[in-house]
């Protein structure tokens, strides 16, 4: 069987099954087997690895994950593509594929009953009008794995990897980067897929580390105060932290929790790095 990274062949492939991309799934299938291989190369896929893909569409970035994974397990929500996905992918022994919504089903006991105790490393080509979701269900849900692989809109790889300062710098970077270290791996232009998003995409590679919080703060507490703090960015801080009424801050107790730090009561969210939020959240449990 011929290699699904070539366009002409995959179009056959979908064409044969009478397969239409569906837009409310952002189906863009990537095309080119040299960012594939990019990918797979970014997860340090081997062996000993039991890989999850989330989306795999017709089977361009699974054929090339079975090539040198263990076992993969790929999880598809669109069921007109399981018949194509188990004959482009049938020749392999290693793979189990999965109809279902990613949004809907327990990972941790999923990768308990498949992964057989393996590294498990998460890979996919993200549909963009929901790639915020699955990484924070992912994330915040404490799955067990080593890292995640992901395409995804440029923009929103940016925004993960900003650092405080910058214009991309917000909410989702801090969560993101309280969890994993994120690492752009490369930048991928529209032209790469079929059929072609309307954006450029990127590559980007979170791989799982541990923060630690103080006893008093929660991560509930902790993003409850990131997310005050990006709401009206353009303002003072403390202006965020009185407005979100899940804190109970009056103005008062948010310039003290501030100043109490040794900041300028006026410095704003987007100055702060996550440690510094942290040492805020702790502040504020203490002031509350």
């Amino acid at each position: 069987m011929g290699k699904l990274s070539n366009p002409k062949f995959a179009k056959e492939i979908m064409n044969e099954a009478g397969f239409r991309t569906q837009k409310k799934y952002g189906q863009n299938f990537l095309m080119d087997e040299g960012v594939l291989i990019d990918i797979v190369e970014a997860a340090d896929i081997t062996e000993d690895d039991f890989v999850i893909e989330i989306g795999p569409g017709i089977g361009t970035l699974s054929e090339v994950i079975l090539e040198r994974a263990y076992k993969a397990l790929l999880i598809e929500i669109d069921d007109k593509l399981i018949p194509i996905l188990n004959k482009t992918l049938g020749g392999f022994d290693n793979v189990k594929i999965v109809n279902t919504d990613i949004m809907k089903i327990d990972l941790d006991k999923l990768i308990e009953e498949e992964s057989e105790g393996r590294k498990v490393k998460i890979v996919a080509n993200l549909p963009y009008y929901i790639t915020t979701p699955i990484l924070m269900k992912i994330l915040r849900g404490h799955v067990s794995y080593e890292s995640i692989t992901v395409m995804v809109q440029k923009e929103v790889a940016e925004r993960m990897e900003a650092k405080p300062g910058s214009k991309d710098y917000g909410a989702l970077s801090l969560a993101v980067q309280f969890y994993t270290e994120p690492e752009i791996i490369e930048k991928v232009p529209a032209g790469k897929f079929f059929p072609p998003p309307k954006v450029d995409s990127a590559v980007i590679t979170l791989r799982k580390k541990e923060t630690e919080l103080p006893d008093s703060v929660s991560e509930e507490l902790l993003f409850s105060i990131i997310r005050s703090s990006f709401e009206q960015r353009r303002k003072a801080l403390y202006n965020g932290l009185v407005n979100h009424k899940e804190l109970g801050l009056n103005k008062e107790k948010a310039k003290k929790a501030i100043t109490e730090l040794g900041w300028p009561e006026t410095i704003r969210g987007e100055k702060l790095t996550l440690k510094d939020f942290i040492k805020l959240s702790e502040q504020i449990a203490i002031t509350k």
